[in-house]
């Protein structure tokens, strides 16, 4: 199911570079978040565990470790000779399952637990697809639905990646969707998420940073200083590479009240991850021309549960506005005839140091289904910034 140590995310890998430099005496606490209430079959858990057993004898090899530092310059030496020696410890996972309802829980150094999200999202969806013995479309029929997809996206133009990995139906699935799109011959396929993918392909691997980055420096430093504290951390790592901010992570007006003209001209564009995009573009617009930057020179990452044809209509309302991309997921990865899992892991428990105290921590998002945490501490959060907890 997980092919190798690089079958994940970008995202974790650069994050993990930046706690192993920043931060590497913090621990942290991941809980997996069933938002479907999806039901799961007997013994299910138990399958888990033996997937998450295998991903012990994981190694980069000599060839992986090339492939990121001709790739991903901003990978320093000394984190990839890290990654080199790093192996996955199944004793930081804790997987139980009462009837149908399954718990899953992450704890260790940050600097080492942060690799376990994605994978295991990805875990979770192909063993519950195996083990439901869903109806999946044919091969061929898929393969037609991904040309189709390919060739609209290209077409119009559409810069893309495939951010697919955490709910797709298959590893094998994500690989013939990338072979599909890459086939197509005015393809706009910028890359994957997946580094294990875009090792194999030769394609770029694509990532920045996630909500959990925001929602550490929230605990460490107060919420009013999350944003800005983050962002200041992000450059100290990187130098002004991966300068894509991630605004949601306690909504995009409580970030844009911090990313003044440093911020906005430091970095190169943002991430929209929740809400309504084409409001959210007409906002950032207006906040860079506030901000006399021209709109034009900066880019919208668009990322929230796209689909081929909502990525379309984005692009023709950004067009002579500002530059757009697309990390599209599930709808590539898992569009087979099944219904995806509706599901996430989130940090929910931080600290900087075995003597410090636990914090909680929460991210409430654009969208309000999206809020996750503790449901007091959320309370608390939404207060300070004087926003409806209706």
């Amino acid at each position: 199911m997980i092919q190798s140590i690089l079958d994940n995310d970008l995202y974790k890998f650069t994050m993990q570079q930046a706690v192993h430099m920043l931060y590497p005496r913090a621990e942290a606490q991941y809980e997996f978040i069933n938002r479907g209430l999806t039901p799961f079959p007997d013994g299910f858990a138990q399958n888990i565990k033996t997937e998450i057993k295998k991903m012990a004898d994981f190694r980069l090899s000599v060839d992986q470790k090339t492939f990121l530092e001709k790739t991903c310059y901003f990978l320093t030496p000394v984190y990839l000779d890290y990654l080199e020696s790093y192996t996955f410890d199944p004793s930081e996972v804790i997987v139980n399952q009462d009837k149908d309802m399954l718990s899953l829980k992450i704890k260790g150094p940050w600097y080492r637990t942060i690799l376990w999200e994605v994978p295991l999202m990805a875990i979770i969806s192909e063993i519950f697809f195996k083990m439901r013995d869903s109806k999946k479309l044919s091969d061929r029929e898929i393969k037609a639905i991904n040309l189709k997809k390919a060739k609209i996206l290209g077409n119009n133009a559409v810069n893309f990646s495939d951010f697919g990995t955490r709910r797709r139906y298959s590893s094998k699935n994500q690989q013939q969707l990338i072979i599909d799109m890459l086939s197509v011959k005015n393809s706009t396929l910028n890359g994957t998420s997946n580094v294990h993918f875009a090792h194999q392909f030769n394609i770029k691997p694509i990532g920045t940073l996630a909500h959990e980055w925001f929602m550490f420096h929230a605990a460490l430093h107060g919420y009013r200083m999350a944003n800005p504290c983050a962002q200041d951390a992000w450059v100290k790592v990187f130098h002004g590479d991966l300068g894509i901010a991630l605004t949601d992570t306690y909504t995009t007006d409580v970030f844009l009240s911090t990313f003044d003209t440093f911020y906005a001209k430091l970095f190169d564009g943002i991430r929209q991850d929740s809400g309504d995009p084409f409001a959210f573009t007409d906002l950032m617009i207006a906040h860079y021309e506030r901000l006399h930057i021209d709109p034009s020179t900066k880019t919208i990452v668009f990322s929230d549960g796209l689909d081929v044809e909502t990525a379309v209509q984005i692009h023709n309302y950004c067009n002579g506005k500002i530059r757009d991309a697309y990390g599209i997921g599930t709808n590539l990865t898992n569009d087979v005839g099944v219904t995806p899992l509706n599901m996430v892991i989130k940090l929910n428990k931080c600290r900087a140091s075995s003597d410090k105290p636990w914090r909680s921590t929460v991210k409430l998002s654009d969208d309000k289904g999206k809020h996750t945490g503790d449901p007091q501490e959320l309370k608390n959060c939404m207060n300070i910034f004087n926003l409806s907890t209706k």
